[in-house]
């Protein structure tokens, strides 16, 4: 018997104008131990059925048909007394962001405790005993259970998610999109820990992503959803190993391997159907590049090809399809120019010894008898340039410094040191002479597309906004506007020049951003983890927008992300910054293939593969980042890297060059292939660890 069974499931949200027909007739089992994956775009119903599962559809929400069985128990009906006691005791769940599903006002411990209370009749300090327990298993030190989220990374919060949905040891536990916004490193560490206490409570796994590489290296079984309706359904290694959809090969095109440099992300072209009415023909014809006549007039039902079920009208082509489907030009879209081919131009920016430290409050008394206070030297010595047409890349772990680095460049935060050269002059020159010139040659792009733009203000509005202040001729105005909104793929501008944000889909919204800041035709852009937020098809699309634009505007772009897939598509070099310094830069392709400096090795070796007959050895870099304020003597990194000696732990490497120059790495030892040494030195430190954590258990 399946422990649980989703069968012909519709589920409908009443809206003010319609009724929208978020899942239709989905189906799917998970045996006991197994571990399910739901993948696809958002819309597509991921997080719809998860609810549905849980039982907590939101109020305009409702289950039209179907059944929803959890071990030959029908859940669908339940009261909400009942329902209390399948939640947690038996179904666990993780929900999407760490930074909004737990208390601010009370400890972690204390909220962990509050759930096992409610479902067992334990004394408190039994409850904190339990506690202590699941604070080990997810690897974090019991004797912080007395603290507050504020006090966690983003890392460490979504542990304490893991060990508040551990608590009760359940038998499903259903992880919705659980490393969203996490960089390669932390989101490495927990898939490996939630895989980890799986196995060892004995529990089956539900994880709902659309990051295609972490379903690919996790799941046993996977459905690909799009429209609210499964189009592809099978064991992982055949569905991802040889996709028989086209929009399950589209999804997959779009997450291309972070060394594979000969081949572009591919974007899917459009957006997900409104589906205020029940889907007639194929939901995804309006966007397959194979779409014919035959798709028009109803969906395809699922049939059996090669090993999994894929619902397609012309699943007997799937192998040309296959192929074409990785040509960008087949979903229309231009084939970039050869790397090895641009010529990049003049410099633009050049920071030499750059340094920003934020000052840490210190008590009265120090302060009154002039202690010198602590300081966060978030950015601290970076040299760094950027060329015109370069896209240089800037990736590291959350909390090394990039989007700092990014904000001082561009003035929207002053530096504590250092030199900053735009066009050979000192930025304060530059602001001193006339800040609404420098604005229009430096713009930022913000991470979350959500929170950039004013919500009042139509897209017209909002893009013309930088030209006024400019003091643009309103004819003018109206023209650029029209054109960059075409620019990045807003076509035709007229369908978006008078709707509001909240009428944009998350993809449409960044674009804005974008169009906001290039229609000003700067000569640097800052981007500060402008596609972190969304789907990996719209991720592509940004990512496809930027390089073009760098390409034909000779524009120099500044690409900040955690995301090495995406930074190794695009970008010409790539900078590894480690609390605050640069570690490694070089071009993309050698810091790829040939890192240089462990944590680079680290960074790289963490970025999941979407084949998944590749078996990837997880790096599991131990520790956390050293405290910002009291950084360790000599090499940042010497206390997290196994190769570290007396020296490192006593000097700081200078960032010394290699070959004809343009690789630098700044370590005691770099090696030719530290990859593979890592690795090896990496697993025994985890066999270690993971040998004493068994005992402790």
């Amino acid at each position: 018997m399946s422990l649980l069974e989703v069968n012909d499931v519709k589920i409908t949200y009443q809206t003010p104008d319609s009724e929208v027909h978020a899942v239709n007739d989905v189906s799917f089992s998970i045996e006991e131990g197994d571990n399910y994956g739901l993948v696809g775009e958002s819309g597509s119903g991921k997080s719809t059925i998860a609810k549905s599962v849980l039982g907590l559809l939101d109020d305009n929400g409702a289950v039209r048909s179907g059944s929803v069985t959890f071990k030959g128990r029908e859940l669908s009906g339940l009261s909400e007394e009942e329902w209390r006691d399948v939640r947690w005791e038996e179904i666990a769940y993780i929900p999407q962001s760490a930074m909004d599903s737990l208390d601010p006002v009370m400890s972690v411990g204390a909220q962990i405790r509050q759930s096992i209370r409610k479902h067992r009749d334990v004394s408190k300090a039994e409850a904190d005993d339990r506690v202590d327990e699941v604070f080990e298993i997810v690897g974090l030190d019991p004797a912080r259970t007395g603290e507050y989220p504020h006090e966690f990374s983003g890392g460490m919060r979504q542990r304490v998610t893991i060990a508040m949905a551990l608590a009760l040891d359940p038998d499903l536990i259903i992880a919705d999109e659980p490393t969203t916004g996490l960089d390669v490193i932390v989101q490495d560490k927990i898939v490996h820990k939630l895989l980890e206490i799986q196995e060892e409570i004995d529990s089956s796994l539900l994880l709902i992503t659309h990051e295609v590489g972490v379903v690919a290296e996790t799941c046993d079984k996977v459905s690909v959803l799009y429209g609210g309706k499964v189009m592809e359904q099978g064991d992982t290694d055949d569905v991802f190993g040889n996709p028989q959809n086209p929009y399950s090969m589209g999804l997959k095109n779009a997450f291309p391997e972070v060394d594979e440099f000969d081949q572009q992300a591919i974007s899917i072209p459009g957006s997900l159907p409104e589906l205020t009415e029940p889907p007639t023909g194929c939901v995804f014809r309006n966007r397959c590049p194979f779409a014919t006549e035959a798709c028009e007039s109803e969906h395809p039902d699922l049939v059996e090809s090669a090993d999994q079920v894929s619902a397609c009208h012309h699943v007997e082509d799937a192998s040309e399809m296959q192929t074409d489907a990785t040509d960008p030009l087949t979903w229309g879209i231009d084939a970039p120019s050869d790397a090895g081919s641009r010529d990049h131009g003049d410099v633009i920016v050049e920071t030499d010894g750059l340094e920003k430290w934020f000052e840490q409050s210190q008590p009265i008394i120090d302060d009154l008898l002039g202690g010198e206070p602590d300081y966060v030297k978030a950015v601290n010595g970076v040299d760094l340039d950027v060329h015109e047409g370069e896209i240089v890349g800037v990736a590291g772990e959350s909390g090394c410094g990039k989007s700092t680095l990014g904000e001082v460049i561009s003035a929207l935060q002053s530096q504590s040191g250092g030199e900053i050269l735009i066009d050979d002059e000192p930025v304060e020159d530059l602001l001193e002479e006339s800040t609404q010139q420098f604005r229009s040659q430096v713009q930022f792009i913000f991470q979350d597309p959500f929170d950039s733009l004013n919500p009042r203000q139509r897209v017209r509005a909002a893009v013309a906004e930088p030209l006024k202040i400019q003091g643009c001729p309103a004819d003018e105005i109206d023209r650029r506007v029209r054109q960059t909104l075409a620019d990045v793929g807003l076509n035709p501008p007229e369908k978006y020049l008078d709707v509001h944000p909240d009428q944009l889909s998350g993809g449409e919204r960044q674009r804005v951003a974008i169009a906001q800041a290039l229609v000003l035709e700067p000569e640097l852009l800052i981007c500060d983890e402008p596609a972190s937020m969304l789907d990996v098809s719209l991720k592509a699309n940004i990512l496809n927008i930027l390089r073009d634009m760098a390409d034909r505007r000779d524009i120099g772009i500044v690409y900040i992300s955690h995301d090495l897939a995406s930074l190794s598509q695009i970008t010409d070099r790539l900078a590894v910054m480690y609390l605050g310094e640069v570690v490694e830069l070089g071009p993309t392709a050698e810091v790829v293939e040939n890192p240089k400096h462990p944590y680079a090795a680290s960074l790289l070796s963490a970025s999941p593969k979407t084949d998944p007959g590749i078996d990837r050895q997880r790096v599991l870099l131990p520790g956390e980042p050293p405290n910002p304020i009291e950084l360790p003597g000599g090499c940042n990194f010497a206390p997290r890297c196994p190769k570290a000696s007396e020296e490192c732990h006593d000097e700081d490497p200078a960032r010394s060059a290699f070959e004809d120059g343009a690789h630098e790495a700044a370590c005691h030892f770099p090696v030719e292939d530290i990859e593979s040494e890592l690795l090896s030195q990496y697993a025994r430190e985890r066999d270690r660890v993971e040998g004493e954590s068994i005992e402790e258990v």
